[in-house]
Formats: structure tokens, sequence, C-alpha cells
């Protein structure tokens, strides 16, 4: 007399945690991105202006520093999502 073995239980997976899930890497570069353009709202409010003299004094320029700091919050959001946004491939 044969007997048949029952096939292998299948282990229910788990759901992943909520520090795992917080961990990975869509939310990082989301945060990280929110707390560059953060950066450029609170220089807009308090930030100073860049002013530039020429070496006679006679000529000056006045630039508002937020556009420098919107200027690598920008870059380093495009670089955030390009980066953290896409996946490998698996070929």
């Amino acid at each position: 007399m044969s007997t048949l073995s029952h096939p292998p239980t299948h282990v229910v997976d788990e759901r992943p945690r909520l520090s795992v899930q917080l961990l990975s890497r869509e939310p990082l570069v989301v945060l990280a991105i929110v707390v560059m353009w953060l950066a450029v709202a609170v220089t807009a409010v308090w930030g100073g202006d860049i002013i530039s003299v020429s070496s006679g004094g006679s000529d000056s320029t006045t630039l508002p520093s937020v556009a420098a700091v919107a200027l690598f919050a920008f870059l380093g959001s495009w670089a955030g999502f390009k980066h953290g946004f896409t996946h490998p491939r698996n070929d």
C-alpha cells in the first residue's frame, strides 16, 4: 500500500512592518524633498540678500538669497526624483 504525502504547507507572509515601510526608499526621498522646499520657504521669509558691490563702489547688485537656495532645491529635487523613484530592471 502506498501513501500520498501532503504538499508543503504555505507560510502566510507577514505584512511588512511600519518601520520597514518608513525606511524604504520612496518615503525617504519624499521627506528629503519636502525638507529642501521647507528650507526655501524659510529662506524666503527670513533670509537676507546677496549684495555684490563693484570695486569702485558705484554699482551694486542685490539678489534675494532665496534664489540660490531655490536653485539648489530644484536640482536636489530633480536628482531625488530621478534616483529615488526609478527601480533597477531585472532582466
